[in-house]
């Protein structure tokens, strides 16, 4: 029988992961601090360890240090309260095997705990979900919708991959990047960026594949290109869908063959280095109406890291709105009140954190006292019309995780969790339906019987 060792000082989670693993056919070994951890694992050597990063005696990133100096193919499965970026690459950094966010989906970690216990040995990472350096200071905070996108750039910093980044305008895209080539193997290397969608066709070419003295009229000397900059670094093509089908055809030679030749010349030169692109377009519709490669398409996203637009992380803009603010208000302390807060989370952010850093910076220079009110912010972010329903959303956000992670550490799973959220619901939606369940299974198409069982009272609700 396997045995997987949870260290784990959350006595209720604790046993939730004990019980998982139990009914998985496991043998769980628990250890509520670092130091019973490591004994247990020096005494009864299991075949997996899930690790809390918070401990009590010492954080778990140094844990899984040492475990990796006991055992280096021993599969670790990192498990946090603060999903936050620098986190992630860390214990990616350390060896994690798997990196999940808390409150722990129970089927998800039965997941990962399977793939990666399936893996053991053949350098397999499980899928996981997932404060920073200054230049990933706009990638900080925990928003849920922000986890994967951690996770994802925490993979892609121990990799030598090509990176696909994509997410809206505004969003952090190149921050991603050079968050990814800073904390990667090349990051003594040169971090060169072109924007492709900056220079007419025939410019673009010679700028990323440089160009021979006389390949065309003003070439009076040899150029090296992007390509040749980046050598033994990173090159960042930001707006890659912009390439035309021409370009297309030699960027694919070059990232499979690492070939390229200058334009107008006829060597083929070789250069080392890591492509990253990002992109706000959808290439895959794009490669469907032919108007991108997909075979560039598939070279280019071997690893894809996606980050969501602001409107959907709003949990994250007290944060940083911190941060701005410090870069912005020079010696002033300046600071959010809470009515412009929630001025700011009514807002739906189309020009994502781009826009958020425009409207901090124009509330910081119209702003004379200590305090940034709502009548220092621009005026469309005040009558955003979108401002009553995100607000609503961010605070059931909010409401909803704080209710599942109550439940979580009851050792509720998810099967009562879903019966408990849907009973709810069921019974909040009653009400419109003059509290007869009868007409409420027949505007929602649902079974009478099937209807009445999952609300938690129908004995108390009127009859039909």
């Amino acid at each position: 029988m396997s045995r997987i060792l949870i260290i784990e000082d959350e006595a209720a989670l604790a046993s939730a992961i004990g019980q998982l693993t139990r009914r998985m056919g496991f043998e769980p070994l628990l250890a509520a601090s670092a130091a019973q951890g490591l004994e247990q694992l020096r005494r009864r050597r299991p075949d997996l360890v899930v690790l809390d990063i918070g401990l009590p005696d010492r954080s778990g990133l140094e844990v899984l240090q040492e475990i990796r100096s006991i055992d280096a193919d021993l599969p670790v499965l990192i498990i946090t309260a603060h999903g936050h970026l620098q986190n992630a690459v860390e214990a990616k950094k350390r060896g994690a095997s798997g990196y999940l966010v808390k409150p722990l989906d129970l089927r998800e970690l039965e997941k990962s705990l399977q793939v990666l216990l399936q893996s053991q040995g053949d350098g397999a990472v499980a899928a996981a979900v997932p404060d920073a350096s200054s230049d990933s200071a706009l990638l900080i905070g925990s928003a849920p919708a922000m986890q994967p996108a951690f996770a994802a750039i925490a993979h892609a910093t121990t990799s030598d991959a090509p990176v696909l980044i994509t997410g809206p305008t505004g969003i952090g895209k190149s921050l991603a990047a050079r968050v990814i080539h800073l904390h990667s193997r090349r990051h003594a290397g040169p971090f060169v960026t072109l924007s492709c969608a900056s220079l007419p066709e025939n410019l673009l070419e010679s700028e990323v594949f440089g160009h021979e003295k006389g390949a065309f009229t003003g070439a009076l000397a040899t150029k090296a290109g992007h390509i040749e900059r980046a050598a033994g670094g990173t090159l960042f093509l930001d707006e890659i869908g912009e390439l035309s089908p021409a370009l297309q055809v030699k960027l694919l030679r070059f990232v499979e063959e690492k070939v390229f030749s200058r334009v107008g010349g006829r060597e083929d030169l070789k250069v080392d280095l890591r492509i990253i692109a990002a992109t706000n377009q959808d290439l895959a519709q794009a490669a469907a109406e032919k108007r991108f490669r997909e075979d560039l398409l598939y070279r280019l996203r071997v690893l894809e890291v996606h980050l969501p637009p602001l409107r959907e992380r709003l949990s994250d803009i007290p944060g940083l709105c911190s941060y701005l603010l410090a870069s912005v208000a020079g010696d002033r302390k300046l600071a959010v009140s809470e009515e412009a807060l929630s001025v700011l989370l009514r807002h739906d952010w189309p020009g994502n954190v781009r826009e958020l850093r425009n409207v901090i910076e124009h509330a910081a220079a119209v702003c004379t006292g200590p305090l940034i009110l709502p009548t220092h912010l621009p005026r469309d972010v005040v009558s955003s019309p979108a401002g009553e329903t995100s607000g609503f959303i961010s605070g059931l956000d909010a409401a909803l995780h704080e209710w599942i992670e109550a439940r979580l550490r009851e050792g509720m799973k998810y099967d009562a969790l879903h019966e408990e959220l849907e009973s709810r619901l069921l019974a909040a939606l009653l009400p419109r339906f003059e509290n007869k369940p009868t007409v409420l299974a027949r505007e929602m198409d649902m079974n009478r019987a099937t209807l009445r069982k999952k609300l938690r009272d129908p004995s108390s609700m009127e009859e039909n």
